[in-house]
């Protein structure tokens, strides 16, 4: 099944809360998804298409910076250097007590079109509740997670403290190939294709990524949807 995968990476939730602390004294952005939540949830960049730690959008298909808060952690920087991929996107996401995500989607986000999200828990409680496509997400700080969020997800912050959790927007390479190998992705049901309907829509998304690795994964899904 790959609406969501345990990734086989593993970090020190010990040097995760430090830098996590460390974070809290930044300006935090609230999201601009604001018809997506009910409550508090706010944002810290990592890495942005400006530089500029409050610039919290994806921007695909643009050049990603690193911003003055990657410098001063130094323990996240070190996991963002662990992923062997390119890098859009690094984003802290904090979700206050009582707040929640509304049922979304992210589109773009889903392995088989060429970019994926992962998520590494820094803070969270029994009080979360993390949902994708139907299904509950037990995630642990410490752990890194990759889900579908091309499809409907929610999430539900019932506890008392924060949610926060490390966002990383990667894009596919044979690395990660061989990572979600590991996890026990299904490269079988990936070949097995999506309609013409759903290529269309893949095609158009990557359209707005200014990348090789967009423009040779748009050639290969124009001849499977002309086949």
């Amino acid at each position: 099944m790959n609406t969501y995968l345990r990734i086989p990476l593993h970090f020190d939730p010990e040097q995760l809360e430090a830098d996590t602390a460390r974070s809290l004294s930044a300006e935090w952005t609230i999201h601009f998804n604001a018809m997506d939540f009910e409550g508090e949830w706010t944002v810290l960049s990592l890495r942005s298409a400006s530089g500029s730690v409050n610039d919290i959008s994806s921007h695909p298909g643009v050049v990603f910076r690193d911003t003055p808060l990657m410098a001063a952690c130094t323990y996240f920087k070190s996991v963002i250097n662990s992923l062997l991929c390119e890098k859009e996107a690094v984003r802290i996401l904090r979700l206050g007590p009582g707040s929640r995500i509304l049922p979304h989607r992210d589109r773009g986000t889903c392995y088989a079109q060429g970019v994926f999200r992962l998520h590494i828990p820094l803070r969270t409680g029994p009080g979360v509740s993390f949902i994708v496509d139907g299904h509950e997400l037990a995630m642990q700080p410490g752990e890194c997670w990759y889900a579908d969020f091309d499809k409907t997800h929610s999430v539900d912050n019932e506890g008392a403290e924060d949610r926060i959790h490390l966002v990383v927007d990667c894009v596919r390479n044979e690395w990660s190939d061989v990572l979600f190998a590991e996890a026990g992705y299904d490269f079988t049901e990936e070949n097995k294709g999506p309609d013409k309907e759903t290529l269309s829509r893949m095609i158009e998304e990557l359209s707005h990524m200014n990348t090789e690795t967009a423009q040779e994964l748009i050639e290969n899904l124009r001849k499977k949807l002309h086949a």
